[in-house]
């Protein structure tokens, strides 16, 4: 009996692993149609920037060649010093044809650095719609143009997760699994069942609902702005809608440091925002079905040749996503891949030794929800 719980167990993981791929997959079949209830509004499009990154060039560039009429950009930064000051002037100055502008200056106005960051941009807009994009996003021709489609007519936010590209050394490797074959695919997979999360690299909506909910302080409410985001849209009885596919982020070269300190963030994040989806991340990945395979096999009561089946079913469905994604699927890349399985439960635990977290530099305590006053709805210059 106890052998066939246990292969139960490793089996329902299985399943819902594969699930998950199948999910992805059907989403990469050409001709997906997108709702487009709202046509082609003029949309801004706000990148907030803070420092430099490698790709930085690449990816603010792509802000400038966008396929869709009647969008301009406004770019913030936190100060005059800042060194992606010099490179976003480089850019418009090279771009005359497309309306954009760099506003400086920083209002502490919630507890989130990249909030601050965006409340000038936010106090001169003047388009309907407003899609608040990360940096380090590299953005397709389509990208605009694929956000504004996905709108449909109970939506009241349109996002979309990350998937990583260019990977440079082991660790970027391992960034690369986390955010393609684990995060994305299970965002993706969750939404295609009808329960999506917002992911703060895209958000995209109306600005005048957003003022009706309170504005970007309502955002700053939770540790992440993409945690508000969804808790507010689904308040409203609305829904997060998210994009067909990811869109692509470069990594470049990481440290291991540098993707336990991320990821142990956004751990926090979830943790503090949805507390109850955080508990089920345990059965994220392959080791606690694996773990059962073990246990058995020890025991004599479960076969010794179901491990290397269960582990190349596992690994070889999501090597096939992989490559037909169009993701890095070099042997780092597959190296990573248990790896990373490894690392999500100590992550899991990590994640309960301290509330708080650091982003940029900036220490962040999550508010007391409790006794968090009311917020007033403040005005659009």
């Amino acid at each position: 009996m106890t052998g066939w719980i246990l292969l139960t167990v490793a089996a329902l993981v299985l399943v819902v692993h594969l699930a998950t791929v199948g999910m992805f997959l059907i989403r990469l079949r050409p001709g997906r149609g997108l709702p487009g209830t709202i046509g082609q509004p003029k949309v801004t499009l706000m990148r907030p920037v803070c420092g430099q990154d490698a790709f930085d060039e690449e990816t603010l560039g792509s802000s400038f060649t966008q396929d869709y009429p009647g969008y301009d950009i406004i770019f913030c930064a936190p100060s005059e010093a800042d060194a992606a000051v010099p490179l976003v002037r480089k850019l418009i100055a090279a771009h005359p044809g497309v309306r954009a502008q760099l506003l400086i200056g920083e209002t502490p106005v919630t507890g989130n650095p990249k909030l601050n960051n965006l409340w000038k941009g936010w106090q001169v807009l003047t388009a309907e719609w407003v899609c608040m994009t990360d940096s380090n996003l590299l953005l397709p021709p389509e990208y605009l143009r694929t956000v504004v489609g996905s709108w449909g007519p109970k939506t009241g936010i349109v996002s979309s997760p990350p998937y990583g590209i260019r990977p440079e050394g082991l660790a970027g490797s391992l960034e690369c699994a986390v955010l393609n074959g684990n995060q994305a695919r299970m965002q993706l997979a969750s939404a295609s069942m009808g329960v999506a999360f917002a992911q703060g690299k895209t958000l995209f909506w109306n600005r005048e609902w957003l003022i009706g909910q309170g504005g970007l302080k309502a955002l700053g409410r939770f540790l992440a702005e993409d945690v508000n985001a969804t808790k507010l849209v689904r308040a409203a009885g609305l829904e997060v809608s998210l994009t067909p596919l990811p869109w692509a982020q470069p990594i470049g070269r990481r440290t291991f440091a540098q993707v336990w300190g991320r990821q142990l963030r956004w751990s926090r994040v979830r943790r503090d925002g949805f507390p109850f989806m955080f508990a089920t991340e345990i059965l994220n990945g392959c080791f606690l079905a694996l773990l059962a395979l073990v246990t058995g096999v020890l025991a004599g009561i479960v076969a010794g040749w179901t491990i290397p089946v269960f582990l190349a079913v596992w690994y070889g469905s999501e090597i096939y996503l992989m490559r037909r994604s169009g993701w890095p699927c070099g042997w780092r890349d597959m190296v990573m891949l248990p790896v990373r399985d490894a690392m999500l439960p100590a992550l899991w635990f990590a994640t309960f030794m301290s509330r708080g977290i650091e982003w940029r530099g900036t220490a962040m305590a999550p508010p007391d929800h409790a006794e968090a006053p009311e917020l007033d709805k403040e005005t659009v210059a």
